[in-house]
């Protein structure tokens, strides 16, 4: 349905955040991930984009869904989402520079201070409800506000 996914590793209170380098969304912090491949599902293509971009293998997500929204033409479009959780015991030095942008963990607290001004549009609305870690969302994004149509 949707092409891309973005990726949270966390590893106590950090989340593992992307400073992209490239557009659509360049100088912000985000989750890591992209394009899903042909023949990958979406949980296929998160597996790889985080192993990708990190170097860190996951093995399965804690919590999942999608965030869809209306184009301005109309037409739906969207994301799947997913946070992975890693061993308390990883030791992965950051900030790192990678041919994506600047990898760095940083605190939740942080990521979802209401005056934090450089982190992606709607991660402050979406990452709260993937922190709950029920299986998988179904959100709608609108008029500036995140929505839950189904949790599964």
């Amino acid at each position: 349905m949707f092409k891309y996914t973005v990726c949270f590793v966390k590893n106590k209170n950090y989340i593992l955040m992307l400073n992209r380098e490239k557009s659509p969304i360049m100088g912000v912090w985000n989750g890591v991930g992209g394009k899903i491949e042909k023949g990958e599902t979406p949980d296929e293509g998160a597996l790889r984009e985080v192993f990708e971009e990190t170097g860190i293998s996951v093995e399965h997500h804690f919590s999942k869904g999608t965030v869809s929204w209306e184009t301005s033409n109309g037409e739906l479009d969207g994301i799947y989402i997913y946070l992975y959780e890693v061993a308390n015991h990883l030791k992965y030095e950051t900030p790192q520079k990678t041919r994506e942008g600047i990898l760095d963990w940083k605190s939740i607290d942080w990521i979802l201070n209401p005056q934090n001004l450089g982190i992606a549009e709607m991660v402050s609305q979406y990452l709260p409800v993937l922190l709950k870690k029920e299986d998988h969302y179904s959100l709608k994004y609108q008029d500036g506000q995140m929505y839950t149509l189904a949790i599964s």
